[in-house]
């Protein structure tokens, strides 16, 4: 963003103890809207930095633009760290099992007699009730909440491709904590905020929830669905590649039969209208896809494209890196990753996505790389009153982590 424009949270402080996905990513939002947002992070490091396969990804995508202070908050003298912070912030975001941040002396009965402008927001599997004992996963929700049945085929419910839970919980988390910060500027009181992982996915399968009450027939899964237009669907063609065409209006089967001389289609009586078309996609389909099954993806797609209809390439997620709408519009920023932010045990230079919005014209970006361990221990307990031989002395009894040699690797 331009640097004379002030971003809409600066000057509010978070204190996040967070882990994984959902915590991290309500603090992400609050950072990249200009919030100084402290993550406090057990001695060994959030475990994200060091997990392997799908989750390798998670620390370096979700803790940009955070601080890192790393403290024992089991340790009477950590806990006292992180209630002087928490004395003085705007917001304090969690994470952890029900009861433990009571168990810490961090509930929110407590906070708010330390600090009654704070909001507390708290990431749980579950909203009060019947199910809130459980321990839940992204996984677990989409399993018991729908979204595996309708991603996969009949009989074989398959998760989503992506945290879909998790982030979404985050920024449903993130969107709370701006409701009660408007609400206090009217109170001057904070208050308690809670999102859930299974509410969540609830939330996303409210319009199959919906279908069944007006219609009276359940959503079929994504792959034997009786999709509502007549073209929707994934075309293979010529050497084997994969394109999603689409023409979902009488206006636009018009414009791709004129487009590819399909005179005899346009004129087919079967086929006027789009829910005739639905019903007749059995031999339909077939048809078209003979017929698209001599062009390469990328004529389709310019052809398509040219006549202003829908299409998309199948892309797999490293593909974005080079994608030019998102290169050309600064979808993506350089960041470079500290050793210990991932399993690559390395830095690693890359590029990372933007949220999704745009403020004035412009993606709220990095302004910090996702940070090394404890890299502002230091910094934030000497802005909280602690001289250098305390910070030395906390160091020394184990209650700071000592100083991690990948603080070097981590400007962006």
């Amino acid at each position: 963003m331009n640097p004379s424009h002030e971003l809409p949270l600066s000057g509010l402080r978070v204190v996040e103890l967070t882990h994984m996905v959902m915590g991290p990513t309500c603090g992400l939002i609050l950072a990249d809207l200009g919030a100084e947002v402290i993550k406090v992070e057990p001695l060994g490091g959030d475990s994200t930095r060091r997990l392997l396969g799908s989750g390798a990804g998670f620390f370096g995508t979700f803790n940009r633009n955070k601080k890192s202070l790393a403290v024992d908050v089991k340790d009477p003298r950590g806990r006292e760290i992180v209630l002087r912070l928490l004395a003085r912030a705007d917001v304090f975001s969690e994470n952890f099992k029900s009861g433990t941040m009571d168990q810490l002396g961090l509930g929110h009965e407590a906070l708010t007699r330390l600090n009654p402008r704070l909001i507390s927001v708290s990431h749980k599997g579950f909203l009060p009730g019947p199910y809130e004992h459980r321990t839940a996963l992204d996984e677990v929700v989409q399993m018991m909440g729908g979204l595996a049945y309708m991603t996969g085929p009949e009989g074989r419910p398959l998760r989503a491709g992506t945290s879909v839970n998790d982030i979404m919980g985050g920024m449903f988390g993130a969107i709370g904590v701006l409701a009660a910060l408007a609400q206090r500027e009217k109170t001057g009181r904070g208050q308690r905020v809670q999102s859930a992982l299974f509410e969540n996915n609830v939330f996303l399968m409210a319009q199959h929830m919906m279908q069944f009450a007006v219609t009276g027939r359940p959503a079929a899964p994504m792959p034997g669905r009786i999709s509502a237009w007549a073209v929707y669907d994934v075309f293979t063609v010529k050497d084997g590649e994969q394109v999603f065409l689409a023409a979902v209006s009488d206006s636009q089967w018009a414009l791709m039969c004129e487009a590819f001389g399909f005179d005899d289609l346009r004129d087919d009586p079967r086929l006027v209208g789009n829910n005739a078309r639905v019903q007749a996609r059995d031999w339909m389909l077939p048809l078209l896809r003979e017929r698209f099954a001599g062009f390469s993806a990328a004529e389709l797609g310019a052809r398509f494209e040219r006549i202003g209809l829908p299409y998309a390439p199948i892309t797999k997620p490293q593909d974005l890196f080079d994608d030019p709408h998102l290169l050309a519009s600064g979808g993506l920023a350089e960041v470079r990753l500290p050793p210990d932010t991932s399993c690559a045990g390395r830095p690693v230079q890359t590029r990372t996505a933007l949220l999704p919005i745009t403020l004035d014209g412009a993606r709220p970006g990095v302004r910090s790389a996702p940070p090394a361990l404890g890299e502002h221990s230091e910094a934030v307990l000497t802005e909280l009153g602690y001289t250098p031989a305390e910070i030395a002395q906390l160091r020394e009894a184990g209650v700071l982590a000592q100083r991690c040699a990948a603080v070097a690797g981590s400007a962006t």
